[in-house]
């Protein structure tokens, strides 16, 4: 079962006026525009128990609370600061999709061998967050992003909220239909005049009620009110990772074709890692079906490395895990990321290889030296020079090594 976290930094904007300006603190404080057409962009908790929030006209918010302090935004700063919190996601998985400045999803399912179960990686997140930028903010831990979504908003400010599978009932089901995302306040008001006030009446409302608002998307609305969302974490995947995919011609479905397919990714990634002499402690496989919805699967390990077989063998297990969760699915798009980087100089030479790639040193030790002796043939006489056998599909496979000339 996967592992999200959605992690909600508190009243961003005016947190980071309030920390930079301590005359600020405690106060209530709206980041915005002062013109009469100006807009709240944030509001600190000191004046939201006023009824401002943001997006709200600053001149409906002062009138409100009066004695706010209204200060113009720096969105420079706040890319600043949310640069270092994306820094501190990006310490604990590289599965990491950004909603905003402020705010983002995490997919931890493979991190939980390195830093322990989600609420301990919650916890670690919050705690470094606050080391570093002296921000506080909120993480809902489940086992879908709806769910994580919903749950960092239930104990704001400085929350920490799990929703477990079994007590998905009993949290969403009193709660009130505007808690749930894509729910505006004009569909809940149409919600609430045919009588319906809690997402629990939302998840068992009949046809003859829900049909007229949302047609052909009823049983999904009522999917989402009881808690389902099968939505992968998307990571911007070319953000602090060396990455390579390929979209075929004709989607792939034959586990042999996407061996071959992964052998020859994970070898491209394995040259770009060498030539920028960095090592990875992260290898993340994604995979897009015939109908574009898109998965990833990711693996943390220590020690770092560099090594073409021990990513290729980390990958296979990720592709094996999801082709046994989706046999004979069509495969239009695959794509090996190399992320946690580390420069080089770091390698611990005594260090042993990572249990979950390869289980004979031995090899790992061969295929290392190896490695960097491939890439001076391909650096001379070109990146069709040599290819693994294990990027052959099986049935033309060959021994070691082969020369590509020899397939023609």
């Amino acid at each position: 079962m996967r592992a999200i976290l959605h992690v909600d930094m508190d009243a961003f904007y005016a947190s980071v006026e309030q920390r930079d300006h301590p005359e600020l603190a405690g106060l209530p404080v709206i980041v915005g525009g002062g013109s009469v057409r100006g807009v709240v962009a944030a509001a600190s908790y000191e004046v939201r128990r006023f009824g401002v929030h943001s997006a709200m006209p600053t001149r409906l918010a002062l009138e409100k609370c009066p004695h706010a302090i209204v200060v113009a935004p720096r969105m420079k700063r706040y890319q600043e600061v949310s640069a270092q919190v994306f820094e501190v996601f990006h310490e604990f998985t590289p599965l990491v999709e950004g909603l905003s400045l402020d705010e983002a999803f995490l997919d931890v399912t493979g991190s939980r061998t390195l830093f322990g179960e989600p609420p301990a990686i919650a916890a670690s997140i919050k705690a470094r967050i606050r080391e570093r930028t002296g921000l506080t903010a909120s993480v809902g831990v489940a086992h879908n992003k709806l769910l994580a979504k919903i749950a960092s908003d239930l104990k704001k400010p400085d929350g920490l909220c799990v929703i477990a599978p079994e007590e998905v009932a009993r949290v969403l089901d009193p709660l009130p239909l505007r808690r749930l995302a894509g729910i505006g306040a004009k569909t809940a008001a149409r919600l609430e005049a045919s009588g319906l006030q809690t997402l629990g009446e939302l998840r068992v409302a009949p046809d003859a009620v829900l049909w007229p608002l949302f047609g052909r998307y009823t049983q999904r609305v009522r999917e989402r009110a009881a808690g389902v969302d099968e939505r992968a974490v998307v990571p911007d995947w070319q953000e602090k990772q060396v990455s390579a995919e390929e979209t075929f011609d004709t989607d792939l479905r034959r586990r042999e074709q996407l061996h071959a397919e992964l052998a020859r990714l994970a070898d491209r990634v394995g040259v770009r890692l060498r030539h920028k002499q960095l090592l990875c402690a992260s290898v993340t496989v994604k995979i897009r079906r015939r109908d574009f919805t898109t998965y990833t699967r990711a693996r943390t390990f220590r020690p770092p490395t560099q090594d073409t077989g021990t990513v290729l063998a980390v990958a296979r297990e990720l592709l094996d895990g999801w082709l046994a969760e989706q046999p004979r699915a069509a495969v239009r798009l695959l794509g090996v990321g190399l992320s946690h980087l580390s420069p080089e100089a770091q390698l611990d030479l005594f260090a042993a290889p990572p249990a979950t790639a390869l289980s004979a040193a031995p090899a790992a030790q061969r295929t290392a030296r190896l490695d960097p002796t491939l890439d001076r043939i391909r650096e001379k006489f070109g990146s069709e020079a040599v290819k693994r056998a294990s990027s052959l599909e099986r049935g033309h496979k060959e021994d070691g090594f082969t020369d590509a000339r020899r397939r023609h």
